[in-house]
């Protein structure tokens, strides 16, 4: 029987398998949301989808997802100052671009196009008719930028297991 081995060993192995289980995490949650989440949500009358994405916006921020999402963004930012000190002969670009896809397409994408559009929701009541003239471009545009997530995040953690074999 052949002998299973990894390139990369130790307690930087853990990080890598951490990171590859935070990263495919984050990236199942995107992958909901844009093939059913969205979709459902947008079938409801404006007024109770607005609701809804703002019940789901605030409810969110709870401390397990925060760690699964805030704690993987730390997690790839240290594995790629990691891969930059250490520089292990095999597996480098695939680590720094995994880190790289993480930090840019899922989480800054994150920060820089759905939180402020979380944000302009939020300050909607759900019944008015700015709400349902904003809700299909807000479906729309978050969406498109959630199917960004989503493809960074799983290649993010397809590029941590292709480091690790």
């Amino acid at each position: 029987m052949r002998e299973l081995t990894f390139m990369i060993d130790g307690p930087y192995f853990v990080l890598v398998v951490i990171g590859v289980v935070g990263t495919g995490l984050v990236a199942g949650v995107f992958c909901a949301f844009s093939t059913f989440v969205m979709r459902g949500l947008a079938a409801l009358p404006p007024a109770q989808g607005v609701a809804a994405m703002q019940a789901i916006n605030v409810t969110a921020l709870t401390p397990a997802f925060m760690l699964v999402f805030m704690g993987s963004a730390v997690l790839c930012s240290v594995i790629a100052v990691v891969t930059f000190v250490l520089w292990p002969d095999e597996g480098t670009v695939e680590l720094l671009l995994g880190s790289g896809l993480y930090l840019f397409g899922s989480f800054g994408v994150t920060m820089v196009a759905n939180v402020p559009r979380n944000d302009a929701l939020l300050k909607l009541d759900p019944g008015t008719a700015e709400a349902a003239a904003y809700w299909p471009t807000y479906v729309r545009e978050w969406t498109a930028w959630n199917h960004v997530r989503m493809v960074a995040s799983g290649a993010a953690t397809m590029a941590y297991v292709l480091a690790l074999t």
